[in-house]
């Protein structure tokens, strides 16, 4: 029975790449000269540090341009209110989010059964697993899927399409 599954993941690779390209621009800038703008990648978060709210902002809409320009969905990015960091730094913890709440998941589920397709979707730890008779009826559930991707807000990619 060919199945496929729907994530939600990151491509930590290109997550990097753009975290690299916005600390070269952020020692380059001429107005980020003193302001001890940095940027911090760990694996589930960036932190962005900078003196001033403004900075930390600025800094942070260049990590996002960078995103942007390399195909990563700005969906996967939780930004928190800036704080404190010291006497006279701030700083902002922007999460990086992977997997499909269980919440979401269930909205899957149930959007497809209200289509009509005749497949059936399961929950899988964080992925949706859609399952039907034939390729064409699964390909359609990607085709369906797709243009309610906004109402789900999530950034879905389908994976391990299956016959």
């Amino acid at each position: 029975m060919p199945t496929f599954d729907v994530v939600s993941k990151v491509d930590h690779a290109e997550v990097k790449n753009a975290f690299v390209q916005a600390e070269k621009e952020l020692a380059q800038r001429f107005d980020f000269k003193g302001t001890d703008a940095s940027l911090e990648l760990a694996d589930d978060s960036v932190t962005v540090k900078a003196s001033t709210d403004e900075r930390v902002r600025a800094a942070y809409d260049i990590l996002v341009g960078k995103l942007t320009r390399r195909n990563v969905s700005l969906k996967h990015f939780e930004t928190e209110k800036t704080e404190a960091s010291g006497q006279s730094s701030r700083k902002m913890r922007v999460s990086i989010k992977e997997g499909i709440p269980s919440d979401k998941a269930k909205k899957i589920v149930k959007l497809i059964k209200e289509a009509g397709l005749k497949v059936s979707a399961s929950i899988v730890e964080d992925t949706v697993r859609v399952s039907g008779k034939k390729r064409d009826e699964l390909q359609d559930a990607i085709a369906f899927l797709r243009t309610k991707a906004d109402e789900l807000e999530l950034s879905l990619q389908y994976q391990n399409f299956r016959d």
